[in-house]
């Protein structure tokens, strides 16, 4: 499409619905739950239809991202997909629900926005009544993309807060994937299964002196696999060793989010973590002594090849 003619026929009067465009949709949802694929599947039969009956318009097939976050478009596969199919001329006009379908980011909706009229390709947000096509439209968009992201930041800000009154009130947080482990109304209950498992790492790490790669191996000689049917990894045993809960401690704010806008989590050292025992909510699998023990073996292990490796 050439802009700057599409732009004169607007400017003298004429609507977008006026113009001979093939014309292609955007649609996302930003989790998988039932609901929100109800709100996507709405979202495609609404735009299918809405453009189907412009006579004026061409239909080509939309594009579709689901459970995706909307701050960054990585990842965003549809999306991108789409991005290269404008500079190709595959359709003239895109319609979107919101910005906040498009991008949460201010930059992101600038960018792509700008290179999509680079290309000869407008966007409509329908909700916001703003057309790329118009001249006023990069700074209507700018002040609503930075409204957009800054809810983004709210939002944020208010998981950081659910999060520390979560730990306040003793809610074991993290994933309800751990081994050995239920979690039930915010709190671990004992699986007997897996527990036999845990204690036969602890009782091999500091009674058998055995290392790491070893308890793999008779693990997996015995048949033991995890939840995924695989064979018990160096991490995963580690992490299991490592893990202040079997010993029966409420172990959160290991991790931070340092900016919401980017993916970066960091790795808070031990001295920074809340920790503290909780056997109401975190029911030990293993004695405080022989954890303590393991850990110790732990400690010692990893310094010995901190060394080994800055010596070769």
């Amino acid at each position: 499409m050439d802009v700057y003619k599409a732009r004169n026929e607007l400017n003298k009067g004429r609507s977008i619905y006026d113009l001979p465009l093939r014309v292609t949709f955007y649609a996302r949802v930003s989790t998988g739950s039932d609901e929100q694929n109800h709100s996507l599947k709405n979202q495609i039969d609404y735009y299918s239809e809405y453009i189907k009956k412009t006579p004026r318009w061409a239909y080509i097939d939309g594009y579709i991202d689901e459970a995706l976050s909307g701050t960054s478009v990585i990842k965003r596969e549809s999306f991108l997909q789409m991005i290269e199919d404008a500079k190709d001329e595959k359709f003239d006009f895109i319609i979107t629900k919101e910005i906040s379908r498009f991008s949460r980011n201010t930059l992101d909706s600038i960018r792509y926005t700008q290179e999509l009229l680079a290309a000869g390709v407008g966007v409509l947000f329908q909700s916001d009544n703003i057309n790329t096509l118009m001249p006023d439209a990069e700074l209507r968009l700018t002040i609503m993309s930075s409204i957009a992201q800054d809810e983004v930041r709210k939002i944020s800000e208010r998981v950081k807060f659910g999060l520390k009154r979560a730990i306040k009130n003793g809610v074991v947080l993290g994933s309800s994937n751990i081994w050995g482990y239920s979690k039930q109304d915010g709190k671990l209950v004992v699986d007997e299964s897996e527990a036999e498992i845990v204690r036969h790492i602890f009782s091999l790490y500091t009674d058998q002196s055995m290392g790491i790669r070893a308890i793999c191996a008779w693990l997996q000689k015995r048949g033991y696999r995890n939840n995924k049917g695989n064979d018990f990894s160096f991490s995963t045993i580690r992490g299991i060793l490592a893990n202040p809960k079997y010993k029966g401690f409420y172990c959160g704010n290991k991790t931070h989010k340092y900016d919401y806008k980017l993916n970066d989590v960091r790795q808070l050292d031990e001295s920074e973590w809340v920790m503290y025992r909780d056997e109401d909510n975190v029911p030990p699998i293993v004695s405080e002594e022989i954890w303590d023990r393991a850990n110790m073996i732990l400690r010692k292990r990893s310094e010995k090849q901190r060394r080994q490796r800055g010596s070769s």
